[in-house]
């Protein structure tokens, strides 16, 4: 999938978990939760991934779990989103690897957006997150291009680590059309998302 450069917001993670945690969030009208329709084929890049690296993947189904977004919590998806932003330089697989898609941990300081995602999940699951929660997700973006991101369910809605912005937001805010995700109860299961937004809920940057 096409991942484009990150895009430089102005970052307002303290002003959005308040917002957040008093309630506010609410009375913006927008939806908590993406609706989880029928399973979904993996992405290639997924599959091929398990492949090279299957213990990464030998996963048992288990419950789902969401997230207490407590304010610790929001300071770990901060901390998470803007080292791995910061520290991990873009470029295309075709570049990097010579081929069209392939999935992979960054870890020679080069990647594209599902790269950014699987990274930042292994840091959060390294810190003690549930798997359940952290789920790899695949939009179209504003130019309807293929993108990954990764979505942290919480207990105050979904929320979205993306290498193109800075900023961490809820879901229904992002201007992406959300497509399909891992299942909560099995990372090696994908599921198609509906998006029930009005138009007007992805406001213009």
């Amino acid at each position: 999938m096409k991942c484009r450069p990150r895009r430089a917001l102005a970052a307002a993670w303290s002003a959005a978990l308040l917002g957040v945690l008093v309630g506010q969030a609410d009375a913006l009208d927008r939806p908590l939760f993406a609706s989880v329709q029928d399973t979904a084929r993996p992405p290639i890049g997924w599959v091929s991934f398990c492949a090279d690296r299957p213990r990464d993947c030998a996963t048992a189904p288990t419950a789902p779990r969401d997230v207490v977004l407590s304010p610790r919590a929001w300071r770990d998806l901060v901390r998470v989103n803007r080292w791995a932003n910061e520290t991990i330089k873009p470029l295309t697989d075709m570049d990097h690897w010579g081929v069209v898609e392939k999935w992979s941990y960054p870890d020679d300081g080069y990647g594209d957006c599902e790269d950014y995602v699987l990274l930042k999940r292994r840091m959060l699951i390294d810190a003690g997150w549930p798997r359940e929660a952290l789920l790899i997700t695949v939009v179209r973006d504003r130019k309807d291009e293929g993108h990954a991101v990764l979505t942290v369910k919480t207990d105050k809605g979904e929320f979205v680590l993306d290498n193109q912005v800075d900023e961490i937001l809820p879901w229904s805010e992002t201007g992406y059309r959300f497509v399909k995700r891992q299942s909560q109860s099995d990372p090696n299961l994908w599921v198609s998302l509906g998006d029930g937004r009005a138009v007007s809920t992805a406001a213009p940057r």
